[in-house]
């Protein structure tokens, strides 16, 4: 975790080492997207999906300074490409968040076997390792942006969070410097997600229309916030989805820097039970 994270919530902890062992996966219908968008009307059955959302931090190999708890959040190199030459082997096609959001809401219809792959922080080890395994396959996935951090060191610089867009990746809001949602004032939104989303909205060259909540953490106070800027969609982690507004609390598989090839996989088959 980087030093603009400050958590002191022992119970945030406690639901941390719950997600390690049963990470959490979408399994959110398409009739539900539809109540959470206001339709009046419900996909057939037959257009209900469950979709596995991957989420990723650091890809790089771990060094002799990183503590065993932040190797959660590091997945070597080796183990990142393994993990997208299996989804490639294994017949999944990668999907972008406003293909997921339309299936949700309106039962449009996806590949045979979706995924969607999302990286949060913009690290700059997710430029310079990620990025080429995805291209390997013909991947596209959604990076959620840190603004405070772009042109830091080991962060993405604005040109290069330009370059994945022209790629045709999805760039996406996770705040100006990574603090806890539920604290937010007005002048904090103003700050923390309408600065840095007009931000990204220039580096991209399009509208900004997906969120990530930073450690995963929300509240109707946040999503209702988020509804009337007129986000699509956001993305948590392990936590409870609220089937009242199933579109702004997506949950996504943390995967772990720990996983061996045979729990990457179970944590893939459980997300499409």
């Amino acid at each position: 975790m980087w030093c603009f994270v400050v958590v002191n919530d022992d119970a945030m902890r406690t639901e941390w080492r719950i997600g390690r062992l049963l990470p959490a996966i979408v399994c959110v219908l398409a009739q539900v997207g539809a109540w959470g968008q206001g339709s009046g009307t419900r996909p057939a059955a037959t257009q209900q999906r469950e979709v596995p959302v991957l989420c990723y931090h650091q890809v790089r190999d771990w060094t002799a300074e990183d503590a065993k708890s932040d190797r959660v959040y590091i997945t070597p190199i080796a183990t990142f490409i393994a993990q997208m030459q299996l989804l490639h082997d294994s017949g999944y096609t990668t999907i972008l968040p406003d293909a997921l959001v339309a299936h949700l809401a309106h039962g449009a219809p996806l590949p045979a076997r979706p995924v969607l792959i999302t990286f949060d922080d913009a690290t700059r080890s997710q430029y310079l390792y990620a990025l080429p395994e995805l291209e390997r396959w013909g991947f596209r996935a959604a990076f959620f942006v840190m603004t405070v951090s772009m042109g830091h060191e080991r962060f993405m610089t604005r040109e290069q969070v330009t370059a994945l867009a022209r790629k045709g990746h999805a760039i996406g809001c996770h705040t100006w410097d990574h603090h806890n949602v539920t604290r937010y004032t007005a002048t904090d939104w103003a700050r923390q997600v309408e600065g840095p989303r007009r931000e990204l909205e220039k580096l991209a060259g399009r509208p900004v229309q997906y969120f990530a909540y930073p450690n995963g953490l929300w509240d109707t106070a946040a999503v209702d916030r988020l509804r009337q800027y007129g986000f699509g969609a956001a993305f948590q982690l392990w936590g409870r989805m609220d089937q009242r507004a199933p579109l702004y609390t997506i949950r996504r598989v943390l995967v772990s820097g720990y996983w061996s090839r045979e729990e990457f996989v179970e944590a893939l088959h459980r997300a499409e039970r």
